[in-house]
This record gives C-alpha cells, sequence and structure tokens, in this order.
C-alpha cells in the first residue's frame, strides 16, 4: 500500500474515532404529534411534509390565540396562515411569536407614574370568544382603546393598568402603540368604492369638468377612493411622548397631518401639530374610524378653515374625570389642510390666527374622542361631554366659535352628537351647524349598522358685504346617510353599504339648489 492510502485510511480512522456517534434516524416523521425529529431533517411534525396527510395535522377549528396553538404548525382556525404569519399570532397574549424581545422598552409608555406598571391578569376566553371579547370584564375598564391614550403614561381608565399592560391597550385591533415590536410603527388603509349618484340641478358636475349642467344627471364610478399611510409611536428616548404623521395617497400625494406630543409633567404634555387648532375631531380622525366612510364636512368646514400650524398644551385637571387642553394656531392665506405652503387666491395677505379652548367630563367610563366609531363587540356604558370655544381671524372674517359635543356608548349602541355655532362680526351673521350619529352593532362581529343626520344654516349677511367666492361658499345644508357595515375580517376588513341624500341651497341667483342621491359599496381594509 502507498504511502498515500496508508496516511488517508489514517485520517479517515481518526475521524471515525473523533466524530461523536449519532443515533438511528427514521427515512420519515413517524409521530407527528411528539415534538421529536425523528427523521433528523430539522422540520418537526406537522411542519413537516411527511405528515401533511396526518389527521392530527389539519385545522383543529378555533382561534390561534395561544403560544401552543400558534407554535403548532397548524392553520387551527383555517385562514390561510399558519402560527406566527397568523395576525391573531400577533397579540400580547401569545409569547413564541415575539423572538427575543422581552417586553416594551423605555420611551413606549409602560412603566410611567403612578398605578400598577403590571399586565392585568387575562379572564379565560369561552368558546367562540376571540381577546377582543376580554375588553371591559376581569379587572379591566373600558376607556383605553386609541395610540394617544395607550401611549400617555396614564392610567386613564382608573383600573390599576398602565398603558400597554391594559387590555384595551394590548388587545384592541385599533391600538398599534402596543403590537409585539415596539417602537415606530407603520398602518395602512384603505377603501376601494364603486357608487352611483344622481343628481338634479345646475350645480350639478360631472367628473371632468367644472361647468354647471342644466339638467339632471346619474353617474357610477369606481376606484379606490382613498389611501391613508400612517407612522407612529413613541418619540425615541422621551418616555411618554407620541407622534403621527398622516399621509393620504388619492388623486395626489400629500400629508395631512403631522402631531407631536411631548410631557411636561403631572401627566400635562405640549403637542405641536399641523392642524388649525380644532374643536371638532372630524378633520383628523383617522379613515378607518368613520362609520358613515366620510366625514361630516358640512359640521366644521365654515368654523375650522386650517392655519398652518398649532400649538397645545392639554391634561388633567382632575384626575379620570376632567380635562383641558388650550391651544393657538397661525398661519396666512387659506389652506386645504395639509402640511407645507399657503395658497393665496386674492391679493389680500393677512396674517390669520386662531385661539380656544375645550374641557372634557368623563361622566360615566371613557368614551374618547380619539376612539373608533365602529362596535365590533358589545362595551361597557360610557358618556363623555366636551365644551369649548375659540376666536379666529381669517382672511374675510373675524368669528368667536363654540362647539359641544356628547360621545355615549353602552353594550350594542352608541349615540354621538355634535354642534358648532359661530358670530361673524364683520357681517352680523350667525352660523350653526351639528350632527347626530347613531350605531347599532346588530350581530357582534358581523354585522353593524349606522346612520347620521345633519344641517348647516346661515342667517342672512349684511346687504353692503361684498362677498368674496369662499364667504359665497357658506349657504344652507341638509345631509342624511345610512350605512349597513358587514365584518368580513375581525374588525379590519369590512365591506359597507352606504347611501347619502344631500340638499345644498344655491349659493347665487343663477343657481338652482342641488338634490343628489348617492349609493355605495366601499371596501376597507387596514393593517
Amino acid at each position: 500500500m502507498s504511502t498515500g492510502w496508508t496516511t488517508t485510511a489514517a485520517f479517515l480512522c481518526m475521524c471515525a474515532l473523533a466524530t461523536p456517534s449519532v443515533a438511528w434516524a427514521a427515512d420519515k416523521e413517524t409521530n407527528c404529534s411528539d415534538r421529536i425529529d425523528e427523521d433528523q431533517d430539522t422540520v418537526t411534525d406537522c411542519a413537516d411534509a411527511d405528515c401533511y396527510d396526518d389527521p392530527v395535522c389539519k385545522t383543529a377549528g378555533g382561534l390561534e390565540n395561544s403560544d401552543v396553538l400558534c407554535s403548532d404548525a397548524i392553520d387551527n382556525d383555517g385562514d390561510g396562515a399558519v402560527d406566527c404569519e397568523d395576525a391573531d399570532c400577533e397579540s400580547a397574549a401569545v409569547k413564541v411569536c415575539q423572538g427575543s424581545w422581552e417586553g416594551p422598552l423605555g420611551g413606549t409608555g409602560i412603566a410611567s407614574t403612578g398605578g400598577n406598571t403590571g399586565e392585568q391578569p387575562l379572564p379565560e376566553l369561552a368558546p367562540g370568544q376571540s381577546l377582543e371579547d376580554l375588553i371591559g370584564t376581569g379587572g379591566d375598564v373600558d376607556g383605553e382603546r386609541n395610540d394617544f391614550v395607550c401611549s400617555d403614561g396614564l392610567d386613564n381608565d382608573g383600573d390599576g393598568a398602565i398603558d400597554c399592560a391594559d387590555i384595551g391597550c394590548r388587545f384592541d385591533p385599533n391600538v398599534n402603540v402596543c403590537r409585539s415590536s415596539p417602537g415606530i410603527r407603520f398602518t395602512f388603509a384603505a377603501h376601494v368604492r364603486s357608487s352611483y349618484e344622481y343628481c338634479k340641478g345646475n350645480q350639478c358636475t360631472d367628473a371632468t369638468s367644472v361647468d354647471p349642467r342644466n339638467e339632471t344627471y346619474d353617474t357610477f364610478d369606481t376606484r379606490v377612493n382613498r389611501i391613508q399611510l400612517r407612522a407612529l409611536g413613541p418619540v425615541p428616548f422621551i418616555q411618554d411622548s407620541f407622534f403621527l404623521i398622516s399621509m393620504r395617497a388619492e388623486r395626489s400625494p400629500r400629508l395631512t397631518f403631522a402631531m407631536f406630543s411631548m410631557p411636561i409633567g403631572g401627566g400635562h404634555y405640549l403637542n405641536i401639530n399641523s392642524g388649525g387648532g380644532g374643536l371638532s375631531n372630524g378633520l383628523v380622525l383617522s379613515v378607518s374610524k368613520n362609520i358613515l366612510l366620510d366625514p361630516p364636512f358640512y359640521l366644521y368646514s365654515a368654523f375650522e378653515a386650517g392655519n398652518g400650524a398649532a400649538v397645545e398644551v392639554n391634561g388633567p385637571l382632575v384626575y379620570g374625570l376632567l380635562d383641558y387642553r388650550v391651544f393657538a394656531a397661525g398661519g396666512s392665506g387659506r389652506f386645504s389642510g395639509v402640511v407645507g405652503g399657503n395658497f393665496f387666491n386674492n391679493e389680500d395677505r393677512n396674517y390669520t390666527y386662531g385661539v380656544g379652548g375645550q374641557l372634557a367630563l368623563y361622566a360615566m367610563g371613557r368614551f374618547d374622542r380619539w376612539d373608533t366609531r365602529f362596535l365590533y363587540t358589545p362595551v361597557p356604558r360610557a358618556l363623555t361631554l366636551y365644551a369649548g370655544g375659540r376666536y379666529d381671524q381669517r382672511d374675510d372674517e373675524r368669528y368667536p366659535a363654540m362647539n359641544i359635543a356628547a360621545l355615549f356608548r353602552w353594550g350594542h349602541f352608541e349615540l354621538i352628537g355634535e354642534t358648532y355655532g359661530k358670530r361673524e362680526l364683520n357681517f352680523d351673521t350667525w352660523q350653526l351647524s351639528y350632527n347626530i350619529q347613531a350605531g347599532l352593532l346588530v350581530i357582534p362581529k358581523w354585522l353593524f349598522l349606522a346612520a347620521d343626520f345633519g344641517q348647516f344654516y346661515a342667517t342672512e349677511f349684511d346687504d353692503d358685504v361684498e362677498l368674496t367666492s369662499e364667504l359665497r361658499r357658506i349657504v344652507d345644508e341638509t345631509q342624511a346617510r345610512f350605512a349597513a357595515h358587514m365584518y368580513v375580517w375581525r374588525n379590519v376588513g369590512l365591506v359597507s353599504f352606504l347611501y347619502t341624500y344631500r340638499f345644498v341651497e344655491a349659493a347665487i341667483d343663477t343657481r338652482d339648489n342641488l338634490y343628489s342621491h348617492e349609493f355605495r359599496v366601499e371596501t376597507q381594509f387596514r393593517f
């Protein structure tokens, strides 16, 4: 035997002696439920293709909402997503899908002032229940259901749990700041719309022309109606802070709202935002939270013409019972409610500004102005009252204004009313608007009905006033709407049916009154 072969044989013998013995491996997975990798192909039980036809690996039924069900390689709820790929496994109750993350990092609002910083104990899930059913049960007071109150470092509903330790913040899908990955979150909401509209009067216009039409017309339309992109979360390295940047991608992309909230001590906050210092939340509430799909523009359009930016201070006056906010805003020209630039349509360069304040009384429970208006499961009783006033100096007008709102929900029902009024000091005219919304959860997790009615009314302007194009738009309007929403994927995917009746008084003598009826089917989804 040559020296080369001798050396090779010796080397192989040494490797055999140095290699630890390997247990015999089966040709295939022999038991699909013992959590042992019998064929040693690094894939165990139902995750192994060998177990594809095994009965124990078929859809078992029920939600994937526990560590066991989110790590068994089975699509338990039959929705096509397995284990950590399933959105049900993203909840705070499931640890196996959180990787190495062991809890919220500094700055997310978990450990803060007062109260119990630990998570609330979870009641047992009854058959057929989902995690949303836990909100308002056990020791949870259902009062924290939005990103703002779930990141402020306060126990807003007084149940001993702060921010992401609260069951409402942990399990309401509308809350993004408490999901399993800490830090900045990105959310998406889209509406796809198909509609039919019948309009009568020479104020009617088609989709391609601004010229008045002298006859009635009807039109069909299908479009991606709106897309909202948002970034939100804690400001890095600042405890109990919060920021929100919202963008709408429709006919043209535009940044619609930016807000930064910083703690200044004692539960009080300094808030800098791109709004005009509004009293109504209709302008800035997310598109995914409107139960009539579109906000009632007539409610606030004559009262909250946007400024360039606003600064606000807010916080509790009586902890858990009475909150306040005061603001000041400024700008110039006419704004369209977006970030960046100003718009002038005449030679007037007057500086515009507004100042005001608002009180919030949580008479029963807590129904926050940032909460979604959709009901998915029955809710505890809550009543919140808002009252505020402001003074505005605009390009062509000066006015004091007052806003009053009431938000009530209980069980399967909610009722929301809001009114706005102002006195035009330049033109000796009064203007008033109101809107009443009602919602009924007919079948929990399946069917929600909503309706609203509202009007805008203005008294006659002084005869000596020359009305600009903006002021000519201030005309009487009546609107009634009805909507039916079907939840097709939890409460984040909906199919909605909407009917709208609208009457608008003629702005000038050469125009007719406008009467329109719209029927709309709209699909919305968000994540």
